[in-house]
């Protein structure tokens, strides 16, 4: 294959992965989106296996496959309640190839490249592994936070901030040293020691952020990923990763910024592990109000207050996506609908531990966009609404973030069902969020508890709405 088909093939895909982002950017066009970019990625394979691979096609094929089937178990496998865990995960394995990448290049040492030249070349491979070990790391303590093996809770060590400023001038010398040595041959050792203090600036740098921020760190390593596909993009002087690199990590820097004005944190706060805020305390040990408190509602008279009701909205979680009862949910809404009720849908930026991931749902289950609003568009209505039906979801409807100033969610924006008149919470039990904090609107006057599996709880109401 000629360099010219080959740059054309590449600058293709180039605009089919900008088309893709921006049908991503739409629940309407999301589907259209995800198409581009498997054409792109398709095309980007084929033009690069074809035009530049001349030997070892047979390693190639394998890993293609083995990839191939790993990538369509996980498709079949993995449920809506685990993505984000997996795009975590996902996300190590692109940090782990731009430290094997860095690592070939350096091993390589350049032959026929000297001076200035084979200076550019040491920087970029240091910084690719650099950047790669860091989404490595971090992506990996991501994964444990968010599937729960290890705490949600923030852990900040003491001069905490001091140790990252150390570890990121130790790691500007040895890049210093690797340069010099690598010019004669060397720098094997410098390289190495490098790769051992990004990895644990990589874990430090997430376990010191809290639970409620984990979403933005999910999306910072996106963007980290995308960084490091960028870098690899240079050591193999392939413009086409490049291109793709700067996007994803591009547009995964935007997302992070865009979801941290939605709740109300600095970015470089959330970012380095809370620097330069002060410090926010656990929330308070025990229950948010009296267990005498609490009102139960059994699911007849549930359903009864829904069909009675002219204004309803409905404000889903990670319970409804553990229970897989979106299903359900849509032939609640639509029951209603018929019924001549008005009923929206409110969704919170990080409902779900991931942005998105509600939407997704929603979307799955058949659920018009038109009902669908996001908690800026629906806020200000909620003194209006009937009955708010809140389905697993906890720290996103937790009055704590404006009531208790040192929560851990102190600030974040939040639904506010309790400005409604009604509002039908839908839980196991009376277990806190993933932020670790318990929920005041459990408590309150004008709140009814509906316990049970979510799935269960909702097969009921539709049941007595269908009577």
């Amino acid at each position: 294959m000629s360099a010219g088909i080959i740059t054309v093939s590449y600058i293709a895909a180039s605009a089919l992965f900008i088309m893709a982002l921006g049908g991503l950017s739409h629940q309407e066009t999301a589907r259209r989106g995800n198409f581009y970019g498997m054409l792109g990625m398709g095309l980007a394979l084929l033009a690069t296996i074809v035009g530049l691979v001349t030997q070892n096609h047979l390693f190639l094929i394998a890993g293609m496959v083995a990839g191939g089937l790993i990538g369509w178990y996980l498709a079949q496998r993995v449920e809506m309640t685990h993505m984000p865990e997996l795009v975590a995960i996902l996300h190590s394995l692109v940090g782990l190839a731009a430290v094997l990448v860095g690592y070939a290049n350096a091993l390589e040492h350049a032959p026929g490249v000297f001076g200035v030249e084979k200076t550019i070349h040491d920087v970029e491979t240091y910084v690719g592994i650099l950047i790669g070990a860091i989404t490595l790391a971090g992506s990996i303590a991501a994964y444990l936070k968010l599937s729960a093996k290890i705490g949600g809770r923030p852990l900040h060590l003491p001069g905490r901030h001091l140790v990252n400023l150390g570890l990121l001038l130790l790691s500007l010398w040895l890049g210093g040293e690797y340069v010099s040595q690598s010019a004669a041959g060397g720098g094997l050792a410098p390289l190495l020691a490098m790769t051992l203090i990004a990895l644990l600036f990589g874990v430090h740098m997430v376990v010191a952020i809290g639970g409620a921020d984990m979403p933005v760190v999910v999306s910072m390593l996106n963007s980290y990923s995308g960084w490091a596909a960028a870098a690899m993009g240079f050591m193999l002087g392939n413009d086409l990763l490049i291109v793709v690199g700067a996007l994803v990590g591009s547009s995964g820097a935007i997302l992070s910024y865009i979801m941290c004005k939605a709740m109300n944190r600095k970015f470089v706060n959330v970012i380095l592990g809370g620097f330069g805020s002060k410090t926010v305390g656990k929330g308070p040990a025990g229950p948010a109000g009296d267990a005498g408190d609490i009102k139960s509602i059994e699911a007849e008279e549930a359903a009864h207050l829904l069909q009675t009701a002219k204004e309803v909205m409905i404000l889903p979680g990670y319970g409804m996506a553990v229970a897989q009862a979106q299903h359900t949910v849509f032939e609640i809404s639509k029951k209603l609908r018929d019924k001549g009720v008005n009923v929206r849908f409110g969704i919170h930026p990080v409902a779900g531990r991931m942005p998105g991931h509600m939407n997704v749902l929603l979307a799955e289950a058949k659920v018009p966009y038109d009902i669908v609003f996001e908690m800026d568009e629906i806020n200000s209505d909620f003194p209006k609404v009937d009955v708010s039906l809140v389905i697993g979801a906890n720290d996103i409807v937790n009055p704590a973030a404006q009531e208790v100033p040192d929560s851990p969610i102190a600030g974040m924006p939040v639904l506010e069902p309790w400005n409604g008149k009604t509002t039908i919470v839908l839980k196991r039990g009376m277990s806190t969020g993933y932020a670790g904090v318990d929920n005041p609107l459990f408590y309150k006057e004008n709140t009814r508890m509906l316990f049970g599996d979510a799935k269960d709880s909702v097969d009921a109401v539709l049941k007595f709405l269908n009577s």
